[in-house]
Protein backbone atom coordinates (compact mmCIF):
# COMPACT_ATOMS: atom_id res chain seq x y z
CA UNK A 1 0.00 0.00 0.00
CA UNK A 2 1.64 3.40 -0.87
CA UNK A 3 1.22 6.58 1.37
CA UNK A 4 -1.67 7.65 -0.95
CA UNK A 5 -3.45 4.99 -0.37
CA UNK A 6 -2.54 4.88 3.13
CA UNK A 7 -4.27 8.58 3.26
CA UNK A 8 -7.30 7.86 1.76
CA UNK A 9 -7.47 4.60 4.13
CA UNK A 10 -7.63 7.11 6.36
CA UNK A 11 -10.22 9.58 5.49
CA UNK A 12 -13.30 9.42 7.66
CA UNK A 13 -16.55 8.46 6.72
CA UNK A 14 -18.88 11.69 5.50
CA UNK A 15 -21.65 13.22 7.05
CA UNK A 16 -22.14 14.92 10.29
CA UNK A 17 -23.12 12.22 12.18
CA UNK A 18 -19.93 9.99 10.81
CA UNK A 19 -18.07 13.82 12.38
CA UNK A 20 -19.61 13.42 15.41
CA UNK A 21 -17.96 10.08 16.45
CA UNK A 22 -15.44 11.57 18.45
CA UNK A 23 -18.37 13.02 20.65
CA UNK A 24 -20.12 10.14 20.84
CA UNK A 25 -19.13 9.52 24.24
CA UNK A 26 -20.43 12.58 25.59
CA UNK A 27 -24.32 12.36 24.79
CA UNK A 28 -24.65 9.72 21.86
CA UNK A 29 -25.39 12.51 19.71
CA UNK A 30 -24.55 13.95 16.40
CA UNK A 31 -21.48 16.57 17.10
CA UNK A 32 -24.05 19.54 17.05
CA UNK A 33 -26.70 18.31 19.25
CA UNK A 34 -23.74 16.73 21.88
CA UNK A 35 -22.02 20.23 21.80
CA UNK A 36 -25.02 21.92 22.66
CA UNK A 37 -26.24 19.54 25.41
CA UNK A 38 -22.58 20.29 26.90
CA UNK A 39 -23.25 23.63 26.67
CA UNK A 40 -26.65 22.96 28.71
CA UNK A 41 -25.21 20.63 31.09
CA UNK A 42 -22.17 23.36 31.90
CA UNK A 43 -25.12 26.05 32.15
CA UNK A 44 -26.87 23.86 34.80
CA UNK A 45 -23.68 22.84 36.76
CA UNK A 46 -22.49 26.38 37.04
CA UNK A 47 -26.20 27.70 38.12
CA UNK A 48 -26.38 24.23 40.57
CA UNK A 49 -22.84 25.89 42.26
CA UNK A 50 -20.96 23.13 41.85
CA UNK A 51 -17.46 23.97 41.00
CA UNK A 52 -15.55 20.52 40.92
CA UNK A 53 -18.03 19.58 38.25
CA UNK A 54 -17.11 22.28 36.36
CA UNK A 55 -13.91 22.28 36.02
CA UNK A 56 -14.54 18.42 34.96
CA UNK A 57 -17.47 20.09 32.57
CA UNK A 58 -15.56 22.34 30.81
CA UNK A 59 -12.11 20.13 30.53
CA UNK A 60 -14.89 17.85 28.67
CA UNK A 61 -16.15 20.00 26.57
CA UNK A 62 -12.82 21.25 25.02
CA UNK A 63 -11.47 18.02 24.21
CA UNK A 64 -14.56 16.92 22.43
CA UNK A 65 -14.09 20.16 20.21
CA UNK A 66 -10.34 19.30 19.53
CA UNK A 67 -11.06 16.28 18.72
CA UNK A 68 -13.87 17.54 16.25
CA UNK A 69 -11.38 18.99 14.14
CA UNK A 70 -13.25 21.78 12.03
CA UNK A 71 -16.51 23.92 12.46
CA UNK A 72 -16.87 22.93 15.87
CA UNK A 73 -13.67 23.05 17.17
CA UNK A 74 -13.47 26.74 15.07
CA UNK A 75 -16.69 27.79 17.19
CA UNK A 76 -15.13 26.58 20.14
CA UNK A 77 -12.24 29.03 19.42
CA UNK A 78 -14.08 32.29 18.74
CA UNK A 79 -15.58 31.54 22.51
CA UNK A 80 -12.40 31.41 23.45
CA UNK A 81 -11.06 34.95 22.52
CA UNK A 82 -14.08 36.45 24.59
CA UNK A 83 -14.78 35.79 28.41
CA UNK A 84 -17.31 32.82 28.61
CA UNK A 85 -20.45 35.27 30.16
CA UNK A 86 -20.35 36.13 33.86
CA UNK A 87 -23.29 34.43 34.61
CA UNK A 88 -21.18 31.66 35.14
CA UNK A 89 -19.71 33.76 37.96
CA UNK A 90 -16.38 35.02 38.18
CA UNK A 91 -14.58 32.13 39.96
CA UNK A 92 -15.57 29.73 37.31
CA UNK A 93 -15.40 31.92 33.84
CA UNK A 94 -11.61 31.48 34.67
CA UNK A 95 -11.97 27.45 34.29
CA UNK A 96 -13.61 27.14 31.08
CA UNK A 97 -10.93 30.11 29.05
CA UNK A 98 -8.64 28.17 30.52
CA UNK A 99 -9.98 24.95 29.02
CA UNK A 100 -11.02 26.35 25.99
CA UNK A 101 -8.11 28.27 25.25
CA UNK A 102 -6.38 24.89 24.61
CA UNK A 103 -8.06 25.22 21.34
CA UNK A 104 -5.80 27.64 20.42
CA UNK A 105 -2.29 25.69 20.51
CA UNK A 106 -3.02 22.18 19.39
CA UNK A 107 -5.12 19.49 18.58
CA UNK A 108 -4.33 15.82 18.37
CA UNK A 109 -2.32 15.01 15.46
CA UNK A 110 -2.31 12.58 12.08
CA UNK A 111 0.30 10.21 11.73
CA UNK A 112 3.13 10.85 9.48
CA UNK A 113 1.90 7.99 6.96
CA UNK A 114 -1.12 9.78 6.43
CA UNK A 115 0.16 13.61 5.95
CA UNK A 116 2.67 11.88 3.72
CA UNK A 117 -0.18 10.52 1.29
CA UNK A 118 -1.76 13.84 1.11
CA UNK A 119 1.09 15.56 0.38
CA UNK A 120 1.52 12.54 -2.69
CA UNK A 121 -1.95 12.59 -3.73
CA UNK A 122 -2.24 16.66 -3.87
CA UNK A 123 1.72 17.36 -5.50
CA UNK A 124 2.32 13.80 -7.74
CA UNK A 125 5.32 12.74 -6.25
CA UNK A 126 6.50 11.32 -2.31
CA UNK A 127 7.95 13.22 0.06
CA UNK A 128 10.98 12.25 -0.25
CA UNK A 129 11.37 13.80 -4.07
CA UNK A 130 9.68 16.59 -2.99
CA UNK A 131 11.99 17.88 -0.52
CA UNK A 132 15.26 17.27 0.87
CA UNK A 133 14.15 16.98 4.68
CA UNK A 134 10.58 16.55 5.85
CA UNK A 135 10.58 16.08 9.99
CA UNK A 136 7.86 13.78 10.06
CA UNK A 137 7.04 15.13 13.72
CA UNK A 138 4.47 18.53 12.97
CA UNK A 139 5.97 21.73 14.91
CA UNK A 140 1.65 22.73 15.39
CA UNK A 141 -1.53 20.82 14.53
CA UNK A 142 -4.55 22.73 14.51
CA UNK A 143 -8.74 22.40 13.85
CA UNK A 144 -8.09 21.87 10.24
CA UNK A 145 -4.29 20.73 9.47
CA UNK A 146 -0.88 20.02 10.81
CA UNK A 147 3.19 21.71 9.98
CA UNK A 148 5.83 19.88 9.27
CA UNK A 149 9.36 21.69 8.74
CA UNK A 150 11.29 20.73 5.84
CA UNK A 151 14.13 21.62 3.46
CA UNK A 152 14.20 22.29 -0.43
CA UNK A 153 17.04 20.72 -2.43
CA UNK A 154 18.26 24.44 -2.81
CA UNK A 155 18.01 24.85 0.66
CA UNK A 156 15.69 26.76 1.93
CA UNK A 157 13.69 26.22 5.10
CA UNK A 158 10.09 25.72 4.95
CA UNK A 159 7.15 24.83 6.43
CA UNK A 160 4.14 22.41 5.12
CA UNK A 161 0.59 22.96 6.46
CA UNK A 162 -0.95 19.54 5.64
CA UNK A 163 -5.06 19.55 5.49
CA UNK A 164 -6.34 16.25 7.32
CA UNK A 165 -8.03 13.60 4.89
CA UNK A 166 -11.14 14.15 4.50
CA UNK A 167 -11.76 17.28 6.77
CA UNK A 168 -12.92 19.63 3.51
CA UNK A 169 -15.85 17.36 2.70
CA UNK A 170 -16.46 16.84 6.42
CA UNK A 171 -16.28 20.36 7.21
CA UNK A 172 -18.58 21.22 4.17
CA UNK A 173 -21.50 18.82 5.49
CA UNK A 174 -21.29 20.12 8.72
CA UNK A 175 -22.00 23.57 6.89
CA UNK A 176 -24.62 22.60 4.47
CA UNK A 177 -26.53 21.86 8.00
CA UNK A 178 -28.09 25.57 8.38
CA UNK A 179 -28.97 25.03 12.06
CA UNK A 180 -25.61 23.62 13.39
CA UNK A 181 -23.78 26.78 14.43
CA UNK A 182 -26.63 28.94 14.36
CA UNK A 183 -27.96 26.51 17.08
CA UNK A 184 -24.48 26.45 19.00
CA UNK A 185 -24.29 30.18 18.78
CA UNK A 186 -27.44 30.43 20.62
CA UNK A 187 -27.01 28.11 23.32
CA UNK A 188 -23.48 30.41 23.37
CA UNK A 189 -26.15 33.51 23.85
CA UNK A 190 -27.19 31.83 27.41
CA UNK A 191 -23.27 31.67 28.23
CA UNK A 192 -22.15 34.50 26.78
CA UNK A 193 -25.22 37.17 27.67
CA UNK A 194 -22.82 40.03 26.38
CA UNK A 195 -24.52 38.26 22.37
CA UNK A 196 -28.08 39.11 23.42
CA UNK A 197 -28.68 41.43 21.15
CA UNK A 198 -26.60 39.70 18.20
CA UNK A 199 -28.22 38.46 15.01
CA UNK A 200 -27.32 34.47 15.23
CA UNK A 201 -28.32 33.60 11.71
CA UNK A 202 -26.19 36.55 10.70
CA UNK A 203 -23.11 35.42 12.48
CA UNK A 204 -23.55 31.70 11.38
CA UNK A 205 -23.53 33.12 7.90
CA UNK A 206 -20.78 35.13 8.62
CA UNK A 207 -18.96 32.52 10.67
CA UNK A 208 -19.64 30.12 7.46
CA UNK A 209 -18.37 32.11 5.42
CA UNK A 210 -14.73 32.55 6.92
CA UNK A 211 -14.36 29.23 7.81
CA UNK A 212 -15.84 28.14 3.90
CA UNK A 213 -12.58 30.04 2.77
CA UNK A 214 -10.49 28.53 5.32
CA UNK A 215 -10.86 24.85 4.25
CA UNK A 216 -9.10 25.80 0.82
CA UNK A 217 -5.69 26.30 0.86
CA UNK A 218 -5.83 28.27 -2.28
CA UNK A 219 -7.64 31.20 -0.51
CA UNK A 220 -5.23 31.19 2.67
CA UNK A 221 -1.97 31.56 -0.14
CA UNK A 222 -3.74 33.81 -1.44
CA UNK A 223 -4.86 36.47 1.58
CA UNK A 224 -0.94 35.53 2.90
CA UNK A 225 0.42 36.86 -0.64
CA UNK A 226 -1.76 39.97 0.18
CA UNK A 227 -0.24 40.75 3.33
CA UNK A 228 3.00 39.71 1.68
CA UNK A 229 2.75 42.08 -1.09
CA UNK A 230 1.51 44.61 1.88
CA UNK A 231 4.72 43.94 4.32
CA UNK A 232 7.52 43.40 1.97
CA UNK A 233 10.46 44.94 3.28
CA UNK A 234 9.03 46.32 6.50
CA UNK A 235 11.50 46.16 8.90
CA UNK A 236 9.53 44.47 12.16
CA UNK A 237 6.17 43.14 10.51
CA UNK A 238 6.98 39.75 8.79
CA UNK A 239 5.01 37.42 6.67
CA UNK A 240 6.72 34.01 5.25
CA UNK A 241 6.66 34.09 1.25
CA UNK A 242 4.55 31.24 -0.18
CA UNK A 243 6.10 28.25 -2.49
CA UNK A 244 3.44 28.34 -5.19
CA UNK A 245 4.68 25.07 -7.02
CA UNK A 246 4.35 23.08 -3.68
CA UNK A 247 1.02 24.94 -2.88
CA UNK A 248 -2.66 23.20 -3.68
CA UNK A 249 -6.17 23.30 -1.93
CA UNK A 250 -4.70 20.86 1.20
CA UNK A 251 -1.07 21.67 1.00
CA UNK A 252 0.73 24.80 1.42
CA UNK A 253 4.21 25.26 1.89
CA UNK A 254 5.95 28.63 3.22
CA UNK A 255 8.68 29.76 4.00
CA UNK A 256 9.84 28.47 8.01
CA UNK A 257 10.24 31.30 10.48
CA UNK A 258 11.91 30.60 13.98
CA UNK A 259 10.99 32.82 16.74
CA UNK A 260 10.01 32.76 20.38
CA UNK A 261 6.71 31.39 21.12
CA UNK A 262 4.18 33.13 23.03
CA UNK A 263 4.71 31.86 26.30
CA UNK A 264 8.71 32.83 26.26
CA UNK A 265 7.84 36.03 24.84
CA UNK A 266 5.88 37.07 28.48
CA UNK A 267 9.42 36.10 29.83
CA UNK A 268 11.31 38.93 28.16
CA UNK A 269 12.41 42.39 28.94
CA UNK A 270 9.60 45.21 29.02
CA UNK A 271 11.57 47.41 26.46
CA UNK A 272 10.86 44.29 24.08
CA UNK A 273 7.54 43.58 24.87
CA UNK A 274 6.85 46.71 24.59
CA UNK A 275 7.93 46.89 20.85
CA UNK A 276 6.12 43.79 19.94
CA UNK A 277 3.21 45.39 21.32
CA UNK A 278 3.22 48.00 19.02
CA UNK A 279 4.36 45.96 16.11
CA UNK A 280 0.96 43.75 17.03
CA UNK A 281 -1.08 47.12 17.51
CA UNK A 282 0.48 48.98 14.18
CA UNK A 283 -0.05 45.34 12.03
CA UNK A 284 -3.95 44.65 13.37
CA UNK A 285 -5.08 48.36 12.57
CA UNK A 286 -2.86 48.95 10.29
CA UNK A 287 -3.96 46.30 8.43
CA UNK A 288 -7.74 47.53 7.98
CA UNK A 289 -7.25 51.12 7.44
CA UNK A 290 -3.99 50.48 4.52
CA UNK A 291 -4.78 47.45 2.45
CA UNK A 292 -8.78 47.01 3.96
CA UNK A 293 -7.91 43.93 5.10
CA UNK A 294 -7.78 42.24 8.56
CA UNK A 295 -6.53 38.80 10.01
CA UNK A 296 -9.38 37.60 11.66
CA UNK A 297 -7.66 34.71 14.04
CA UNK A 298 -5.62 37.19 16.33
CA UNK A 299 -4.74 34.34 18.93
CA UNK A 300 -1.11 33.92 20.21
CA UNK A 301 0.01 31.08 18.36
CA UNK A 302 -0.51 32.91 15.07
CA UNK A 303 2.69 34.89 16.59
CA UNK A 304 6.64 34.56 16.29
CA UNK A 305 9.00 37.33 18.19
CA UNK A 306 12.60 38.25 17.76
CA UNK A 307 14.72 39.97 19.28
CA UNK A 308 14.50 42.63 17.11
CA UNK A 309 11.45 43.91 18.11
CA UNK A 310 10.20 42.72 14.77
CA UNK A 311 6.81 39.89 15.07
CA UNK A 312 6.24 37.01 12.56
CA UNK A 313 2.23 36.56 11.52
CA UNK A 314 1.31 33.57 10.68
CA UNK A 315 -1.99 31.73 10.03
CA UNK A 316 -3.86 33.66 6.84
CA UNK A 317 -6.86 31.12 6.87
CA UNK A 318 -9.16 33.32 8.08
CA UNK A 319 -8.91 37.09 6.96
CA UNK A 320 -11.72 39.39 6.91
CA UNK A 321 -12.14 41.92 4.21
CA UNK A 322 -13.71 45.52 5.19
CA UNK A 323 -14.94 47.78 2.34
CA UNK A 324 -13.78 51.47 2.11
CA UNK A 325 -16.54 52.57 3.11
CA UNK A 326 -16.42 50.63 5.98
CA UNK A 327 -13.00 51.21 7.12
CA UNK A 328 -13.99 55.11 6.95
CA UNK A 329 -16.91 54.23 9.58
CA UNK A 330 -15.02 52.58 11.92
CA UNK A 331 -12.42 55.72 11.64
CA UNK A 332 -15.06 58.37 11.86
CA UNK A 333 -16.36 56.10 15.06
CA UNK A 334 -12.76 56.39 16.74
CA UNK A 335 -12.64 59.91 15.61
CA UNK A 336 -15.86 61.21 17.16
CA UNK A 337 -15.12 58.36 20.31
CA UNK A 338 -11.57 59.81 20.89
CA UNK A 339 -12.40 63.73 21.60
CA UNK A 340 -15.91 62.36 22.77
CA UNK A 341 -18.10 64.04 20.09
CA UNK A 342 -21.18 62.63 20.87
CA UNK A 343 -23.72 63.78 18.33
CA UNK A 344 -21.20 62.90 15.78
CA UNK A 345 -20.33 59.36 17.81
CA UNK A 346 -24.10 59.05 17.34
CA UNK A 347 -24.46 59.96 13.83
CA UNK A 348 -21.87 57.63 12.77
CA UNK A 349 -23.08 54.42 15.17
CA UNK A 350 -26.35 55.07 12.66
CA UNK A 351 -24.50 54.66 9.86
CA UNK A 352 -22.91 51.38 11.33
CA UNK A 353 -25.88 49.90 12.06
CA UNK A 354 -25.18 49.47 15.97
CA UNK A 355 -27.66 51.95 17.05
CA UNK A 356 -31.30 51.85 15.22
CA UNK A 357 -34.72 53.46 15.63
CA UNK A 358 -36.15 52.76 18.57
CA UNK A 359 -36.67 53.12 22.58
CA UNK A 360 -32.82 53.51 23.33
CA UNK A 361 -30.67 55.05 26.10
CA UNK A 362 -29.62 58.10 26.05
CA UNK A 363 -27.13 59.28 23.78
CA UNK A 364 -24.62 59.81 26.79
CA UNK A 365 -24.77 56.46 28.08
CA UNK A 366 -24.29 54.83 24.32
CA UNK A 367 -21.36 57.17 24.04
CA UNK A 368 -19.64 55.90 27.55
CA UNK A 369 -20.27 51.99 26.57
CA UNK A 370 -18.74 52.92 23.01
CA UNK A 371 -15.76 54.61 24.56
CA UNK A 372 -15.38 52.03 27.30
CA UNK A 373 -11.96 50.28 26.21
CA UNK A 374 -10.93 52.78 24.05
CA UNK A 375 -8.87 54.65 27.64
CA UNK A 376 -5.74 53.33 25.13
CA UNK A 377 -7.15 56.28 22.93
CA UNK A 378 -8.70 58.41 25.34
CA UNK A 379 -6.33 58.19 28.85
CA UNK A 380 -3.11 59.72 29.51
CA UNK A 381 -0.23 58.46 27.52
CA UNK A 382 1.76 56.39 27.34
CA UNK A 383 -0.84 53.97 28.12
CA UNK A 384 0.02 50.29 29.67
CA UNK A 385 -1.91 47.51 29.10
CA UNK A 386 -2.53 45.13 31.45
CA UNK A 387 -4.35 41.69 31.75
CA UNK A 388 -6.52 43.22 34.13
CA UNK A 389 -7.54 45.85 31.84
CA UNK A 390 -8.51 43.11 29.35
CA UNK A 391 -10.22 41.49 31.73
CA UNK A 392 -12.00 44.29 32.60
CA UNK A 393 -13.07 45.79 29.41
CA UNK A 394 -15.20 42.60 29.19
CA UNK A 395 -16.13 42.56 32.04
CA UNK A 396 -17.16 45.97 32.43
CA UNK A 397 -18.64 46.81 28.71
CA UNK A 398 -19.97 43.50 27.76
CA UNK A 399 -21.66 42.18 31.17
CA UNK A 400 -25.57 42.09 31.15
CA UNK A 401 -25.58 42.90 35.16
CA UNK A 402 -22.85 45.80 34.47
CA UNK A 403 -22.53 49.49 34.05
CA UNK A 404 -24.03 48.89 30.51
CA UNK A 405 -26.02 46.27 30.62
CA UNK A 406 -28.95 48.37 29.46
CA UNK A 407 -27.17 49.86 26.72
CA UNK A 408 -26.28 46.01 25.93
CA UNK A 409 -29.92 45.02 25.61
CA UNK A 410 -30.84 48.39 22.89
CA UNK A 411 -27.99 48.45 20.44
CA UNK A 412 -27.49 45.92 17.57
CA UNK A 413 -24.49 44.36 15.90
CA UNK A 414 -23.84 44.21 12.51
CA UNK A 415 -21.86 40.83 11.25
CA UNK A 416 -19.02 42.63 10.39
CA UNK A 417 -18.57 44.67 13.03
CA UNK A 418 -18.78 42.06 15.54
CA UNK A 419 -16.09 40.03 13.82
CA UNK A 420 -14.01 43.36 14.14
CA UNK A 421 -14.90 43.75 18.33
CA UNK A 422 -13.98 39.85 18.23
CA UNK A 423 -10.36 40.65 16.98
CA UNK A 424 -9.93 43.77 19.09
CA UNK A 425 -10.86 41.79 22.11
CA UNK A 426 -8.59 39.37 20.99
CA UNK A 427 -5.37 41.57 20.47
CA UNK A 428 -6.35 43.64 23.48
CA UNK A 429 -5.96 40.28 25.32
CA UNK A 430 -2.57 39.83 23.87
CA UNK A 431 -1.42 43.04 24.74
CA UNK A 432 -2.61 42.83 28.02
CA UNK A 433 -0.39 39.90 28.43
CA UNK A 434 2.79 41.31 27.22
CA UNK A 435 1.56 44.61 29.73
CA UNK A 436 3.15 46.23 27.27
CA UNK A 437 3.07 50.14 27.34
CA UNK A 438 2.99 52.76 23.89
CA UNK A 439 1.73 55.96 22.51
CA UNK A 440 -1.09 54.13 21.00
CA UNK A 441 -2.89 57.34 20.36
CA UNK A 442 -0.33 58.93 18.70
CA UNK A 443 -0.14 55.66 16.44
CA UNK A 444 -3.68 56.36 15.97
CA UNK A 445 -3.14 59.93 14.44
CA UNK A 446 -0.61 58.76 12.21
CA UNK A 447 -2.96 56.29 10.80
CA UNK A 448 -5.84 58.50 10.22
CA UNK A 449 -3.65 61.41 8.96
CA UNK A 450 -1.55 58.56 6.42
CA UNK A 451 1.54 59.59 7.95
CA UNK A 452 4.91 57.14 7.93
CA UNK A 453 2.95 54.38 10.17
CA UNK A 454 -0.16 54.75 8.11
CA UNK A 455 2.06 53.20 4.91
CA UNK A 456 2.81 48.97 5.31
CA UNK A 457 5.23 49.73 2.46
CA UNK A 458 9.11 49.47 3.13
CA UNK A 459 10.41 52.77 3.10
CA UNK A 460 8.84 52.98 6.65
CA UNK A 461 12.26 54.80 8.43
CA UNK A 462 13.67 52.13 11.08
CA UNK A 463 14.47 54.92 13.31
CA UNK A 464 10.88 56.17 13.02
CA UNK A 465 9.45 52.92 15.00
CA UNK A 466 8.78 54.04 18.46
CA UNK A 467 9.77 57.47 18.17
CA UNK A 468 7.00 58.67 19.97
CA UNK A 469 7.67 57.59 22.71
Amino acid sequence: MTAADDARAHIPKRGRVARAMPLVGLAGRTAGEAVVESMRRRRKNAEAGRPDYRVKDADRYANHLGRSKGVLMKAGQILSFTAIGPTVGDENQNVYQRALARLQDSAPPMPYETAAGVIEANLGKPVDELFAEFDPVPVGAASIGQVHAARLADGRRVAVKVQYPGVDEAIRADLANTELLATFFQMAKGLQPALARLDIKALSQEVTARIGEEIDYLVEAANQTAFVDGYRGHPFIRIPEVVPELTTSQVLTMDFVEGRRFAEALTAPQELRDLWGETISRFAMGSLRTIGLFNADPHPGNYLFHDDGGVTFIDFGCVKRFTEDKVTLVKRSLNAAVVDDVPALMLVLRDMGIVVDGELPEPREIADFYRCGLEMLTGPQPFTYSTAFAAGVVQEKFSPVGPYGHVLRKVSLDPDFTMLTRIDLGVTAVLGALECTGPWEAIRQEWDSNGPAATPMGELDIAHWGAKR
